[in-house]
């Protein structure tokens, strides 16, 4: 069972014709550049820097951004396309580590001067510079109103002090948008910057080791007297939560989607599998209650897939769905957790064993539903807006 758009009529209403270009593009792109070098780059924990600009080049990175910024503009399921397309290597660390523009460069896009987004935004979507974007603090996680690293005004400069975790491409990122404290306590007194990895005190740890996404990295980022330019301050001092609350929309839409692709391999593998081996003299396919565990999972994946897509329209179309998309994330990684659960079981011994895609979904998943907000924060999110 592998989903095609290219004639299916059910998905007419997300994607035609120049979108199902888009993702020919970029399926040839992952079929030549990364799924070759899947199994390797897992092992080397990441994949090369020039596969960026490979990407950039043939106008991936770009796609759903400005053209005066090198961009390819389309709506939003032109992005979903290339999102999906790319998650089909199977390895959610690529993924990660090559979309980590798509975090990093929206809030310099919304809120930047002319001047930022050329000298930002251009160069990362070109694939010449990396970009991540860091919020998470050691003591803070997802509360972002929480966070301590400050940036206190000398003049022309923020002298920035304080240091992020949990940042994808931080070890290679040449620029940070990062979230600091000029203000007050809470989000009134939260801006953004941007921080070049060659200012003086900007510091970087080995590459943390983590469960799964083995090809990304990702690291602590220390900023100690870092100097930075009041020119690389995005939008207005103390505004920067709201830009950054803006931004998770996008963020969470994307780890839906990437949850659902997970749970669409998972399923597709587990299809393949069961209808090539055999135990007691049959495939399992032919045990009713492997292939009634199968439709459920199908079942899920499909319903999760068109709640993500429905919210994602909604969202293209200029609506606040903060509510919605925190529901589609939830909704999605709970997907994928008992997708990626049952095709290991399914696969038996060999679910547990490195090498078989399932085991390598299985642990890539387990963060989906932490990143952009654990499942406990979405839930809060979606409470507030019920009862308020």
């Amino acid at each position: 069972m592998k989903f095609e758009f290219t004639d299916a009529a059910a998905y007419q209403e997300y994607f035609g014709h120049a979108h199902n270009m888009v993702r020919r593009s970029v399926k040839e792109f992952v079929d030549k550049e990364i799924i070759p070098h899947v199994d390797e780059w897992e092992e080397l924990n990441e994949f090369p820097r020039d596969l960026y600009k490979k990407a950039g080049d043939v106008g991936i990175l770009g796609i759903g951004y400005p053209e005066e910024y090198g961009g390819t503009p389309g709506d939003i399921f032109f992005q979903v396309a290339a999102w999906e397309e790319v998650m089909r290597c199977g390895s959610g660390g690529i993924a990660a580590g090559l979309g980590s523009l798509n975090i990093a460069i929206p809030p310099i896009l919304s809120h930047g001067s002319s001047e930022q987004k050329e000298r930002f935004a251009r160069p990362v979507i070109m694939g010449d510079k990396i970009a991540a974007l860091a919020i998470s603090e050691p003591g803070g996680g997802s509360d972002v109103a929480g966070l301590q690293t400050t940036a206190v005004r000398t003049n022309d400069h923020y002298v920035v002090n304080g240091s992020k975790t949990f940042i994808t491409s931080g070890c290679r990122a040449d620029q940070i948008t990062c979230a600091v404290r000029t203000g007050g306590g809470g989000a009134q007194g939260i801006s953004l910057l941007v921080i070049e990895a060659g200012t003086p005190g900007y510091s970087v740890s080995e590459k943390l080791k983590k469960t799964g996404w083995w090809a990304s990295d990702t690291a602590q980022i220390f900023l100690d007297d870092c100097k930075v330019p009041v020119e690389n301050l995005i939008g207005e001092e103390n505004h920067g939560f709201y830009a950054i609350m803006d931004n998770f929309q996008s963020e969470r839409l994307q780890l839906a989607v990437m949850a659902n692709m997970t749970s669409q391999l998972a399923l597709e593998a587990s299809i393949q599998y069961a209808n090539q081996r055999e135990a007691f003299g049959k495939p399992l396919a032919g045990f009713q209650v492997l292939r009634h565990k199968i439709v459920d999972m199908a079942t899920l994946v499909e319903v999760s897939r068109e709640f993500t897509y429905r919210v994602a329209a909604k969202i293209g179309a200029g609506l606040t769905q903060i509510k919605e998309i925190s529901m589609a994330k939830n909704f999605a990684c709970s997907t994928s957790d008992r997708v990626t659960y049952d095709a290991v079981q399914i696969f038996g011994g060999y679910g547990f064993m490195r090498g078989y895609p399932v085991e390598r979904l299985y642990r890539d998943n387990r963060v989906l539903s932490i990143g952009g907000g654990t499942t406990e924060i979405m839930k809060e999110i979606i409470s507030k807006l019920l009862f308020n």
